[in-house]
C-alpha cells in the first residue's frame, strides 16, 4: 500500500495545476483511451509470451492509467477513490455468493452462470435484454463469445459440444453453396455465421476464441519468417518460388517443430 500510495501521490503532482506536466495536465478521460487500450494489449501480449518481468512492468502503466482517470474524475467531482473500491469489493461479495453467503457452485463454469444471473438481476432496470451490456468496440470474437455467454445464462444453449459441431458444418455447407451461386452478399452472409460458430464451439470447448485465434497467428507468423529465412540463407529469391515450393518448404518447418 505504500507504493500505491506513492503513486496516487506522483499522479496528484503532475495533475497539480500549478507545478503539474503540462501533457499530463492536457488529458481528459478520452484522450487517455488510445494509451489506456495499448497498455492492455501490451499487457495479453506479456502474457501470451510468459515474460512475467515485462508483465510487471505493463500492470504498472495500467495502474498508472487507472489512477490516472480516477484523478481527473476527482477534479471534477465526478467520483473518488473510495467510490471505486468500494464499489468493486461489494460487487465481489455479492456476485460470489458461494464464497460469501449461502450459494452454491461446484465448479468454475458454475460460478461464471451465476455471476451472470446476479448481474441480469442488477442491471435489470437498465437493461432491457440479456444480452445487453456488452462494449460493442471490443474486437468482434470478444463481443460474439459474449453475447453467446450471457445467452447461455438464461438457457439459450446446447447442452453439450457436438451440436455447436453440427451448427458449423451445416454454416460451411451454406457457405459452400453460397460460392457455388457466386452470390457474394450471401457468402459474406455466411461467412459471418461461420465465424460466430466457430466462436460457439470454442466456448462450448472450453476455450477463449480471441486467445486461441491469437496463438495462431503468431504460429503463422513464427513459420512464415523461417520460409522467409530459408530463401535468404539459400542466396534465393522468395519471390522467384512456385507455391508448391513454398509449400514445400512451410511443411518442412511444420514438421521441424
Amino acid at each position: 500500500m505504500k507504493e500505491f500510495d506513492k503513486l496516487v501521490k506522483v499522479i496528484e503532482k503532475l495533475r497539480d495545476k500549478k507545478n503539474g506536466c503540462p501533457w499530463d495536465l492536457k488529458q481528459t478521460h478520452e484522450t487517455l483511451i488510445p494509451n489506456f487500450i495499448e497498455e492492455l494489449y501490451e499487457s495479453v501480449e506479456a502474457i501470451e509470451n510468459k515474460d512475467y518481468k515485462h508483465l510487471a512492468e505493463e500492470l504498472g502503466d495500467l495502474m498508472m492509467h487507472i489512477i490516472m482517470q480516477i484523478q481527473i474524475a476527482k477534479e471534477a467531482d465526478q467520483f473518488q477513490m473510495e467510490e471505486v473500491l468500494e464499489q468493486i469489493n461489494k460487487k465481489l461479495i455479492r456476485r460470489h455468493p458461494h464464497i460469501f453467503g449461502d450459494g452454491h457452485a461446484t465448479d468454475a463454469e458454475g460460478v461464471k452462470m451465476n455471476w451472470e444471473r446476479i448481474k441480469q438481476v442488477e442491471k435489470k432496470h437498465s437493461r432491457s435484454s440479456a444480452i445487453d451490456g456488452i462494449p460493442q468496440n471490443m474486437p468482434a470474437l470478444i463481443v460474439a463469445q459474449r453475447m453467446q455467454e450471457k445467452a447461455a445464462s438464461v438457457g439459450f444453449d446446447w447442452p453439450d459440444l457436438a451440436p455447436a459441431i453440427d451448427k458449423l458444418d451445416e454454416e460451411v455447407q451454406e457457405f459452400k453453396e453460397a460460392y457455388k451461386n457466386k452470390d457474394t452478399d450471401e457468402m459474406q452472409n455466411e461467412l459471418g455465421d461461420m465465424i460466430f460458430s466457430i466462436v460457439n464451439v470454442a466456448r462450448k470447448s472450453g476455450f477463449d476464441t480471441e486467445t486461441a485465434l491469437r496463438r495462431t497467428i503468431k504460429k503463422f507468423e513464427d513459420r512464415f519468417k523461417k520460409v522467409e529465412l530459408h530463401f535468404k540463407n539459400n542466396e534465393k529469391n522468395m519471390l522467384d518460388a512456385s507455391l508448391e515450393q513454398l509449400d514445400e518448404i512451410w511443411e518442412i518447418t511444420k514438421e521441424s517443430e
